[in-house]
C-alpha cells in the first residue's frame, strides 16, 4: 500500500493498523483464536512500521512495531524496585512440605489454611509495571532491591499487552517468569545448528542471555513468553486474596499459571504436587517444581517474612528422571566463539518424554573429573527437564579396555573446524580456538565486525551475516571488502522454499558502508577484529599509544608491558611511566595482542589488509601526555572519565567530545578515575564513585566546566593553557 501524502491520512492509517494489529495480538495470544495468517499479520505489521519510519512522530511509545525491537541500548540502567523481589525457600521431600505446613498451622492457629499451588516456571525472574494502563517499565530480579532495565526487550514479548483494557488500576507493578517456550527452543536450536551456529544449553540460559542482549533487534528475533504469577506495588484496586489476583490478571488480558490448585489441608497439598507433577509434563515450558502460597494476604502480612524470603510460600522441587545408556562415542563441535564443546553420542534412550541420542559433555575439566570415557555405561538426565547431560558413569560396567579421554589428544591439538592451534588459557577449562580465519567463528565475527561501534556497516546484521557464510559468500570478515554488489543484491535470506533478496538498494548502501569503514580510526578497526581482551576502551588507549597497526604489531610498549611482574605497578616501570598506560590494558590484554599479531591468522589479517590498501590510522594518537603540549584543543589532557545514567545524548556523544578535548575515557570506575559524568538513574558507578571520593558532574555540570563558565569567550577548543590548568585543577588533577 502506498504510504499516505499528508500527515492527516498517516495519523489515520496509523490508528487503524494499530488497532489491527492489537486486535491481533489479543487473538491469537489471550484467546487462542487467530482469524489471519501470519504472513497477512506480518504485512500489517511491515506497512505499519514503513509509516512510523516516513512520520516519525506518529509512533507511539506502545506500538505494535516495538514487539520487532527498537535502536540497541547504549547499556542497562538500574531499577530500584518499589517493593523488594524475594526468592522462595525450597524443599525437595514431602516430609519438609509437612514441616513447612505445621509452621502454619501454629502461627496461624487453624488446621484449614486455603493455599494455592501452581507450577514454578523455570524462567527468569522480572516485575513489569503499568501506570495508568500503560507498560512503564520491567527489570530483571537483579539483587531483589535493584535490577536492570529490560523495558525495551520485554516490549518484544507479544504476548505481554502495552497497554491495559479499561479499568486497570492506576498503578499496577506485577512479578513473573519470562521463559521460552519448550518447542519453539527446540526449533530455534535446529535452526542455529543448521547455520553452523552452537546450541544454546537450555531454555532457562537461552532466556537470560537473550534479556541482556542490548539490541532488542536480536530480542524479538527470540521466542520469548511470560507468566505473571505475583503482586509487588499497586494502587487503585484492593486485592484480598491471591486467588484475586488471578481473576485480576484474567480481566487484563495478562497470562498468569495455566492452572492453580485450590487446597486446604496437609493431605490435599501433598495430593496436589503429586498431580501437578503428572501435568506439569504437558506445558510447552520448563517448571522444575510446585510453588505453594498462602491464599489470604492478611495472612501473609501477619506471617511475615526472613531476610530472604517470605514465610507464607515454599516452592518444592521434583526430582529430575535419571536413566541409563551406552555412550558409543565422543564428538567435538566448534562454537561460534572458538570454544570446543565435547559431545557424547549415545544409545538411544527414552526420557522424560523423548528419545535422547546426545548429552553435553560440557569440557574436557568435567570429562577428566566424571572419568567418562568411551564404552562406558553412563547415567543421563534432562537438566531442566530439556537438556540432556551426563551425570555419572556405572564403574562396575566399564569394558575392561577402557582408557581416559583427553580431548586435545582426541583433536591432536587442532580446530576440527580450520585446522589451527587449539588453546586453553589459565584460569579456565576450555580449549578454545584463538584464529580469526576459524570457519566456525565466522559469523560471530562478522556481527562483531560490523557493530555500531566497531566498522559500522550498515546492514549486516545476525541473519544477514549468518547467510554470507551459509552461502559461502563470506569465510573471514575483511572478504566483505571483495564483496560483489550483483552478487551481494540476489543474496537469499530465507531458504529455497520462501526466498527473500537482500535487495539492491541495501546491496548499495552496505558496500558504501565498507568504503566508509576502509578510513575509520585505528580504534574502531582494533576493536572491531575481536582480540580478546580488548574493548572498546582498551583499543582507544592502544590507538593513542600507535599510529598504526604496524607499530602495534611490533610494539615495544607492549612487550614491555607484558612482562611487568604480577603486584607491580605499570605506573612505577621506569620505561612505560610517562605513557601514562590506562587500566584497561594491562598485562593480559598486552599479551593478547602481541600474540594475535604473531599468530598465523593475524599475519593473513595484516597481509589481506595490504592487499586491500587498507591503512587504518590512530586519531588519538598522544603516547606521552604528560609532555604534550596543555594548550588549545586539549583541556582535559590527562584526565580519565567515566560515563553513567541516562543524558540528553547518548553517552558515545559525550565520549568524543571529552577525547576531543585530550581526555580519557574508561568504562570502570577507580582511584585513577577524574571524574564521573552521572545522568539520572545512575547506579552503581554513582556509588563507587562517592566511596572512592570521585568528582562527580551532571551535565550542566560538565556543559559549565567544558565551556569555561565565567570564563567568556568560545568552546573547548579554544581555551587557552591557562584555562586548561584550571579545568585540570578544578578536576583535582594533579
Amino acid at each position: 500500500m502506498p504510504i499516505p501524502a499528508t500527515p492527516e491520512s498517516a495519523a489515520a492509517r496509523v490508528a487503524e493498523l494499530t488497532a489491527e494489529l492489537n486486535r491481533h495480538n489479543e487473538l491469537y495470544y489471550q484467546q487462542a483464536a487467530p482469524v489471519i495468517s501470519d504472513r497477512e499479520y506480518d504485512d500489517l505489521l511491515r506497512e505499519l512500521a514503513d509509516l512510523e519510519a516516513e512520520w516519525p512522530e506518529l509512533a507511539a511509545p506502545d506500538s505494535p512495531t516495538r514487539r520487532v525491537g527498537g535502536v540497541p541500548l547504549e547499556g542497562f540502567q538500574q531499577i530500584k524496585h518499589p517493593v523488594r523481589m524475594m526468592s522462595l525457600d525450597n524443599t525437595y521431600s514431602p516430609e519438609e512440605v509437612a514441616a513447612f505446613w505445621q509452621r502454619l498451622v501454629k502461627a496461624l492457629g487453624t488446621e484449614r489454611i486455603p493455599v494455592l499451588i501452581e507450577p514454578k516456571v523455570d524462567g527468569v525472574a522480572v516485575s513489569v509495571c503499568y501506570e495508568n494502563g500503560r507498560l512503564k517499565y520491567a527489570a530483571t530480579r537483579g539483587d531483589g532491591t535493584t535490577g536492570d532495565d529490560v523495558t525495551e526487550n520485554v516490549k518484544t514479548i507479544r504476548r505481554l499487552p502495552h497497554r491495559l483494557p479499561g479499568g486497570a488500576p492506576e498503578l499496577l507493578e506485577v512479578r513473573g517468569e519470562v521463559f521460552m517456550p519448550n518447542s519453539a527452543f527446540r526449533q530455534m536450536n535446529e535452526e542455529r545448528e543448521a547455520a553452523g551456529e552452537a546450541r544454546f544449553a537450555n531454555p532457562r540460559n537461552a532466556t537470560a542471555g537473550t534479556l541482556k542482549q542490548l539490541d532488542p533487534r536480536i530480542v524479538a528475533q527470540r521466542p520469548l513468553d511470560i507468566v505473571l504469577y505475583g503482586l509487588g506495588q499497586v494502587r487503585g484496586i484492593e486485592l484480598p486474596t491471591v486467588s484475586a489476583f488471578h481473576a485480576l490478571m484474567k480481566r487484563l488480558g495478562l497470562r498468569a499459571s495455566d492452572r492453580v490448585w485450590a487446597v486446604e489441608t496437609l493431605p490435599e497439598v501433598l495430593a496436589a504436587i503429586a498431580e501437578l507433577d503428572i501435568y506439569r509434563r504437558t506445558l510447552d515450558y520448563e517448571t522444575d517444581g510446585a510453588v505453594l502460597k498462602v491464599d489470604s494476604m492478611a495472612w501473609q502480612e501477619q506471617l511475615g517474612v526472613t531476610s530472604k524470603a517470605p514465610r507464607w510460600a515454599m516452592a518444592y522441587k521434583y526430582a529430575a528422571e535419571r536413566v541409563e545408556t551406552l555412550l558409543k562415542s565422543i564428538t567435538v563441535q566448534v562454537g561460534r566463539t572458538g570454544v570446543l564443546t565435547p559431545v557424547a553420542e549415545l544409545e538411544p534412550v527414552f526420557v522424560s518424554g523423548s528419545t535422547v541420542s546426545r548429552a553435553t559433555l560440557h569440557n574436557d575439566e568435567e570429562i577428566q573429573r566424571k572419568d567418562i570415557r568411551v564404552g562406558d555405561t553412563v547415567i543421563i538426565e534432562k537438566a531442566g527437564e530439556i537438556i540432556p547431560a551426563v551425570i555419572e558413569v556405572v564403574l562396575d560396567k566399564r569394558p575392561a579396555d577402557s582408557v581416559p579421554f583427553s580431548l586435545y589428544d582426541h583433536v591432536r591439538g587442532h580446530c576440527p573446524s580450520c585446522g589451527g592451534p587449539i588453546i586453553k588459557e589459565e584460569g579456565f577449562v576450555a580449549w578454545r580456538c584463538p584464529s580469526f580465519l576459524c570457519p566456525a567463528q565466522t559469523a560471530t565475527r562478522l556481527k562483531h565486525f560490523a557493530g555500531r561501534k566497531m566498522l559500522d556497516l550498515e546492514g549486516i546484521g545476525e541473519i544477514v551475516a549468518d547467510k554470507l557464510v551459509e552461502r559461502k559468500m563470506v569465510s573471514n570478515p575483511l572478504d566483505l571488502f571483495s564483496l560483489d554488489e550483483a552478487a551481494l543484491a540476489v543474496l537469499n535470506l530465507g531458504n529455497d522454499d520462501k526466498a527473500r533478496v537482500f535487495g539492491a538498494k541495501n546491496a548499495a548502501t552496505l558496500l558504501t558502508a565498507l568504503e566508509r569503514a576502509k578510513t575509520m580510526p585505528l580504534s574502531r578497526w582494533l576493536f572491531a577484529i575481536g582480540i580478546r581482551e580488548v574493548g572498546e576502551s582498551a583499543a582507544r588507549e592502544l590507538a593513542r599509544l600507535h599510529r598504526n597497526f604496524g607499530e602495534l604489531a611490533h610494539s615495544p610498549i607492549l612487550a614491555e608491558l607484558r612482562t611487568v611482574p604480577k603486584g607491580k605497578r605499570k605506573e612505577d616501570h621506569p620505561v612505560l611511566a610517562p605513557y601514562q598506560i590506562a587500566q584497561e590494558v594491562g598485562q593480559v590484554a598486552a599479551g593478547e595482542v602481541i600474540d594475535f599479531f604473531a599468530s598465523e591468522s593475524g599475519q593473513v589479517f595484516l597481509a589481506r589488509l595490504a592487499e586491500l590498501g587498507i591503512d587504518p590510522q590512530s586519531d588519538n594518537y598522544a603516547p606521552q601526555p604528560a609532555v604534550v603540549p596543555a594548550g588549545a584543543g586539549a583541556p582535559l589532557a590527562g584526565t580519565t572519565w567515566v560515563i553513567t545514567g541516562t543524558l540528553s545524548q547518548p553517552r558515545e556523544t559525550f565520549a568524543d567530545r571529552i577525547r576531543a578535548a585530550g581526555g580519557k575515557v574508561s568504562g570502570s570506575v577507580s582511584a585513577k578515575t577524574s571524574c564521573l559524568l552521572a545522568g539520572t538513574e545512575a547506579g552503581s558507578k554513582l556509588d563507587k564513585a562517592r566511596q572512592l571520593k570521585v568528582k562527580v558532574l551532571d551535565e550542566a555540570g560538565f556543559e559549565a566546566l567544558l565551556a569555561g563558565q565565567g570564563q567568556g569567550g568560545g568552546g573547548a577548543a579554544d581555551r587557552s593553557e591557562e584555562h586548561t590548568s584550571e579545568l585540570q585543577s578544578h578536576l583535582m588533577i594533579s
